[in-house]
């Protein structure tokens, strides 16, 4: 159907003068500007192409029966369609190059806007939010004690978080070449399924969206609750419910907000991620005041590598992997790359501007500790950030507690905010049900999508047994990054001629993937049965893949249930699927041998 437009007909302009006041196809539509047409003196013979006057012609042969409607209305929308079609080739004859260049500008800007698709909200400033604001949870502030209790030193924990922030670095290089060259929402799971097809694809999206992202988003909730509630209960810990209670309600409000705004959403990322690092300034200015006045015994070259117990092989690999945890969320900005102002330029910018701001904060940050902590009272704290704020900022140490708070609701806004838009993907992909690729009609969010995440979220925090879970799935998130970063190698042989803004050094891929492969050697050999839980959990994909989306012949109730609760979906929902734009998301042109 048309919609409805006012002024002279399209296909005869200021010849015939009828107002074509509908082009919806309606009966009285159609004689009231025909008989103008057919009553001004030329005649229908001079205007042959407009639809008007082609289905009143039809009309008046056939009479007013219903198949002399039906076959009228079918005329007046071909003669429409030819209509565009004629129109559109008359105007890439007559346009001149400088001309078409710029009406075809004007002409996306305005279909850009008129479509319903996701918005590009998302600036250099909110890039570098999302990816400071999803690395800086609250690992910064509790991982310092796993860090040093592996590493055996404080000197040596230091070398273990730069080293944590390089290996970082390299990961995030090859993700700006592999985000520019594949310029798609949805990170790692879009790059796999594009390089090494759709089964590699859907493991990681399976274990991703019903396990690794809810666990995490539970444990991140949890976190918040428990710092919000324990000025309530100095003595103790808070009570089961009240965690639970108050975390649902964390995750509900920012799914609700994430839901009625992109805008929303990144403006709360950018408000957080700031009020992250002004407590971590404040930590480091208090810190560097202390070693003013001469308060750093524990970072003395003799004491800083007094190591508290002798190093191994396995050790130094749990620190890294303690460091790790502290720093992941650094590809998050993949996962909304189409949502990215001009991606192939802000994408890269956010990476090298975020990771080596984060890495300094975070060498600060421990440095600051151990100029007012010693080793042992760090390792003896629970939450060393709070424990540096009762030693040292007196009537202020509740600053502390708040600041984590803070920094894991502006984690669970990013999380909710990345991973809806993995199962948005997964979905457009034919992975996860069609209605998940679906965004509503005028706030253009993924509604659906964030309800399966708060869902899923909610079902896990209920479950309970969050510990053993992030334990599985951290293997399953570091495997991940390898298969990702693989894939990088890969399709450099598979397509040499690919246009890429972006090309690394083939020494970074190589280096992070060396570096990947011993501390997930010795993360095998050091946690067998949790490394393989993990895996057991990705592989439960395989059959899903099978059933789900390979098996095309389905018996017919299967479609019509899906279609149904698509179509209720649909209506609760107020969602459609969006209208991309093709050339947003496909890789650039190969170059020639020419």
């Amino acid at each position: 159907m048309y919609a409805p437009v006012a002024g002279v007909c399209a296909s005869c302009p200021s010849a015939c003068g009828t107002q074509a006041t509908t082009r919806d196809g309606s009966i009285d539509g159609i004689k009231e500007n025909a008989t103008q047409a057919l009553s001004s003196t030329q005649g229908p013979l001079f205007f042959p192409s407009c639809p008007h006057t082609k289905a009143l012609l039809v009309l008046r042969a056939l009479g007013t029966g219903a198949r002399a409607k039906r076959e009228a209305l079918a005329v007046f929308r071909r003669g429409f369609a030819e209509m565009d079609e004629a129109n559109g080739r008359n105007r890439a004859k007559t346009d001149s190059g400088a001309e078409r260049r710029i009406s075809d500008s004007g002409k996306n800007k305005r279909e850009s806007k008129e479509r319903v698709t996701l918005k590009k909200e998302i600036g250099l400033l909110s890039a570098c939010a999302i990816i400071i604001g999803n690395i800086i949870g609250s690992g910064i502030f509790i991982s310092p004690k796993g860090v040093l209790e592996h590493a055996g030193s404080v000197g040596f924990s230091l070398i273990v978080w730069v080293l944590g922030g390089g290996i970082c670095a390299l990961g995030s290089l090859c993700y700006a070449e592999l985000g520019v060259t594949i310029p798609k929402s949805g990170g790692d799971y879009s790059y796999v399924t594009e390089i090494f097809g759709g089964l590699v694809g859907f493991l990681l999206l399976w274990s991703a969206v019903w396990i690794m992202y809810p666990t995490t988003l539970a444990v991140i909730a949890l976190t918040f609750s428990n710092y919000v509630l324990q000025p309530a209960f100095p003595n103790c810990l808070p009570p089961y419910i009240a965690t639970r209670l108050l975390s649902t309600i964390c995750i509900l409000l920012l799914t609700w907000v994430n839901c009625s705004s992109v805008r929303w959403a990144t403006r709360i990322q950018d408000f957080f991620t700031i009020g992250k690092l002004l407590a971590l300034v404040l930590i480091i200015i208090v810190g560097m005041v202390q070693i003013c006045k001469g308060h750093y015994d524990a970072l003395e070259p003799q004491a800083a590598f007094e190591f508290i117990r002798e190093p191994s092989v396995g050790q130094i690999a749990l620190a890294f992997l303690q460091a790790s945890f502290a720093f992941s969320g650094w590809n998050f900005l993949n996962y909304v790359t189409e949502e990215v102002v001009e991606p192939r330029r802000n994408l890269p910018r956010a990476i090298y501007i975020s990771i080596p701001l984060v890495t300094l904060v975070y060498t600060l940050t421990n440095i600051a500790y151990f100029s007012s902590m010693t080793p042992e009272e760090l390792l003896a704290s629970n939450a060393v950030a709070v424990t540096f704020g009762e030693k040292l900022l007196g009537m202020f140490s509740w600053v502390m507690p708040i600041s984590v708070a803070l920094s894991t609701f502006g984690g669970i806004n990013g999380y909710l905010f990345t991973s809806s838009r993995l199962c948005f993907s997964g979905a457009r992909e034919g992975h996860l049900p069609y209605l998940l690729a679906m965004i509503h009609l005028k706030s253009c969010t993924p509604i659906p999508a964030l309800l399966v995440c708060c869902t899923a979220t909610i079902v896990i925090l209920c479950i309970g047994e969050t510990h053993n879970l992030i334990n599985y799935v951290s293997f399953i998130n570091y495997l991940s990054y390898g298969v990702t970063i693989a894939g990088l190698l890969y399709y450099r042989w598979k397509k040499p001629k690919l246009v890429r803004p972006i090309k690394v050094n083939l020494l970074i891929p190589i280096s992070y993937l060396v570096f990947w492969a011993v501390l997930l050697g010795f993360s095998l050999y050091s946690e067998p049965v949790v490394c393989g839980m993990g895996l057991v959990i990705m592989l439960t994909g395989v059959p899903i893949y099978f059933i789900g989306v390979q098996w095309e012949d389905k018996p017919r109730w299967i479609y019509m249930v899906v279609e149904r609760v698509t179509y209720l979906g649909q209506k609760l929902c107020y969602v459609v699927f969006p209208q991309n734009d093709p050339s947003e998301t496909e890789p650039l042109t190969e170059k020639s041998d020419l």
